[in-house]
């Protein structure tokens, strides 16, 4: 009795380490300097606890497929205050937007992005969490061309948790065009080392010219 006690409560803690939140994705629950909410104003612990469950629950079947195969992605509906990331650009609101060249993190090189200021947007609370995955192998394999390391890397995970995008539907948006050419640059760049296509470049051209982040 006591045994199969323990292999449950092991079984547990194993389970609840299927998926962790990288790094990379904490600025996203950081409020700004200047006083605006965070993108994901919600306890990233705690996120990561609910996304946790609701896979050990659903398996793999709640998977969807990514732009590559290490890429999966996890569709929830929003438990978060977290308001839709995204606007369409209209004749009244496109002189609100702002550009800048701007780098993710340190290490990679700055790049030229467009957005909408959150305090001048009235967004609506997200309907749906797109939860963005990258596998174990390819967090690893980016963490060495960087020259980084992985906090979770002796946790032996499924998948980290790399971005969230909280929106409107219940699929995939297209991934930015200078994302898109980020991630043919290399690992070594902060990319992912997937090549360049031009068609789905064609398709993310079409969706962000009438598109903008808010933020």
């Amino acid at each position: 009795m006591l045994i199969r006690r323990f292999n449950r409560y092991f079984s547990k803690m194993e389970g609840a380490k299927k998926i962790v939140l990288d790094p990379f994705c904490f600025k996203q629950f950081e409020p700004k300097e200047d006083g605006t909410p965070a993108a994901i104003d919600f306890n990233k612990e705690e996120l990561t606890e609910k996304v946790n469950s609701y896979y050990i629950e659903k398996g793999t079947d709640c998977l969807k497929p990514g732009y590559a195969p290490f890429c999966k992605h996890i569709f929830m509906e929003n438990f978060t205050p977290a308001l839709q990331s995204t606007a369409e650009i209209t004749d009244e609101n496109k002189g609100l937007l702002q550009c800048a060249y701007e780098a993710r993190r340190e290490n990679e090189l700055a790049v030229l992005t467009r957005w909408f200021p959150q305090e001048h947007i009235t967004a609506t609370t997200a309907k749906y969490l797109d939860i963005i995955l990258y596998s174990y192998d390819q967090v690893q394999s980016e963490n060495e061309s960087m020259s980084t390391e992985d906090p979770n890397k002796d946790i032996g995970y499924d998948y980290a948790i790399i971005s969230i995008k909280p929106q409107g539907v219940d699929f995939e948006l297209p991934m930015q065009p200078i994302t898109m050419m980020r991630n043919s640059l290399g690992k070594e760049y902060g990319g992912s080392g997937v090549p360049f296509d031009e068609d789905k470049y064609k398709e993310s051209v079409k969706y962000w010219e009438s598109n903008a982040l808010i933020k």
